[in-house]
């Protein structure tokens, strides 16, 4: 039997975020992306969703290379946890490797990894594929899409991207998409997160020029919070605050480290004197000055979410500050930023925002942008990626408007094998995938049962009943004494906290007239009188957790 090309996603379908793809051919295999997740509202106290590692780990010796598209934390935040299992190098461009290293180097792994850096254009050989960088337009310096080569033809995956003909680094590589449409396209993997979206996506510019109106005439101080990895924003910033004569203070680890990188690889050229320490700025008059912070999605530890509540150690929100907010809220965040804003209006500040004043656009393609690269790549088969399930199904009801057979075109789930010969795509079973929660320095130990207690803490709080029990006679000895967290303020409620002693006493005394000595039957017993009795009288159901000492 020939063999088959398969193509596995183990993220970025039926989710934003945590995008990382497989492409395998016989004794080959590499991996493109290799991102992460955030948590949802009901993940309580879950840091990072990353991708199960499990198949990549089980055929690590296939392993040829990973290669990166861009570098945003939903494509590059779960390296260093994948690192720590496989060995294998990274290849991406200059932009996306510098903030590949500085992961790495928070992790303790940059000694361990190697990268390796190409410019759009270069063709990289790992086992039996071809993979070629091409150019595109995002949100971030040195985007690229994927052409890849296999022995049974040519996948191409855009990664994200948009076309913005006026791009500071240049249009997306048109051309290159269109020899390859006539040369003959396998599978293309598009990025479907704007494509609930008509039309195009604006260029970059507009907010340029909107910016340039926030600064003219503007006699405060100026705080601008966008994205970290917004390099074409950051740059826009810079470059309208030293049109204007202001210096630039950052504040934010994740923004400090953007600006680092970016001016040490050339991305980002500053005239000397316009960065100056966050400190230095009291001394400046306010209408000389712009603070460039995170916190544009209300994250409680970012620099804006602490200026807006008072706990910045060098900034303080005064009346007349002009706040500008360039970004527009993951879904999902919109209250965390409603509530910073709605905090910067009660301190006087002047606050900016996309709703009002076009101060953000996306970096994703929307339908006519995506419409163009169908066009030119014609693959025989389409298989829509990088969104939610109502994206996947537009994506794929576009393609279809745009000529293409529904048979050619296939939705998968995360761990589905997606098998290809020349002629034809099929699936054929799933892989292990799914997502791993990382909670501290803990990987994996907060699991589906974790999360559900953490969930019934915090919607029903708990009760403890506590008692010292005979190991002679199994008689009580002392107790049982009730403690409560998140349930009811005990001193309002001490009638109710008599009421449950004498329900637990008589679940006890039950049990000792049965001569049970067993202790997790007398604790199943308690559990059970006590639930009963608390949800026909509260109709609350709080965790009851008894704790039996044997004296």
């Amino acid at each position: 039997m020939a063999e088959k090309l398969k193509i596995i996603p183990l993220g970025g379908l039926d989710e934003i975020g945590k995008n990382i793809t497989v492409l395998e051919y016989g004794k080959d295999m590499i991996v493109v992306d290799c991102g992460v997740g955030f948590p949802d509202e009901d993940m309580y106290g879950v840091d990072l969703v990353i991708p199960d590692f499990s198949y990549l780990v089980q055929n690590s010796k296939k392993l040829r290379g990973m290669f990166i598209t861009h570098g945003h934390e939903d494509h590059i935040g779960s390296i260093p946890y994948a690192m720590r299992q496989l060995s294998c190098p990274i290849h991406g461009t200059a932009m996306t490797n510098g903030l590949i290293k500085l992961k790495l180097e928070e992790h303790r792994l940059a000694d361990k990894v190697k990268l390796v850096t190409h410019k759009p254009g270069d063709v990289v050989k790992a086992g039996c594929f071809s993979v070629e960088f091409i150019h595109v337009n995002h949100s971030i310096a040195d985007a690229v899409a994927f052409a890849i080569k296999t022995p049974v033809g040519t996948v191409v995956m855009t990664g994200d991207f948009k076309i913005d003909p006026t791009a500071s680094d240049g249009m997306i590589d048109l051309a290159r998409f269109g020899q390859l449409g006539n040369e003959g396209v396998l599978a293309l993997l598009a990025d479907s997160t704007n494509v609930e979206r008509a039309g195009y996506t604006p260029s970059e510019s507009v907010v340029a020029g909107s910016l340039d109106r926030q600064f003219k005439n503007c006699d405060q101080r100026i705080i601008v919070t966008t994205f970290a990895s917004n390099m074409h924003r950051l740059r826009a910033v810079l470059e309208t605050a030293q049109r204007h004569g202001r210096k630039v203070a950052v504040t934010g680890r994740s923004m400090e480290n953007m600006i680092k990188v970016a001016q040490e690889l050339g991305y980002l050229k500053v005239k000397p004197g316009t960065l100056v320490d966050l400190n230095a700025i009291k001394s400046l008059p306010k209408n000389k000055v712009v603070i460039v912070s995170t916190g544009s999605q209300g994250e409680n530890m970012s620099a804006l979410f602490r200026m807006a509540f008072n706990t910045h150690k060098q900034v303080e929100i005064t009346s007349g500050d002009r706040i500008i907010i360039s970004a527009s809220a993951i879904p999902g965040n919109e209250k965390a930023i409603s509530r910073i804003i709605n905090e910067l209006y009660r301190k006087g500040a002047d606050v900016v925002y996309e709703k009002s004043e076009g101060l953000h656009v996306s970096g994703h393609a929307c339908q006519e942008e995506l419409k163009i690269i169908h066009g030119l790549v014609k693959p025989r088969f389409f298989l829509p990626v990088h969104g939610e399930q109502r994206m996947l199904q537009i994506h794929s009801k576009l393609a279809q408007s745009m000529g293409m057979q529904p048979r050619n075109i296939h939705i998968g789930e995360l761990g589905t094998v997606f098998e290809f010969t020349t002629k034809s795509c099929k699936v054929n079973g799933a892989v292990t995938a799914g997502k791993v929660f990382v909670d501290g320095i803990g990987v994996g130990d907060v699991g589906s049962v974790v999360l559900r207690d953490r969930k019934h803490l915090a919607e029903d709080g708990m009760i403890v009943v506590c008692l010292n029990l005979s190991s002679e006679d199994g008689s009580i000895i002392t107790g049982p004494d009730i403690i409560t967290r998140g349930f009811i303020y005990v001193k309002e409620s001490e009638e109710l906290m008599e009421e449950l002693r004498t329900v637990a006493l008589e679940a006890i005394e039950r049990c000792q007239r049965k001569r049970v000595r067993d202790w997790s039957a007398i604790k199943s017993a308690i559990k059970n009188d006590i639930s009963g009795y608390l949800y026909k009288t509260t109709k609350r159901n709080p965790m009851i957790l008894p704790v039996i000492m044997e004296v």
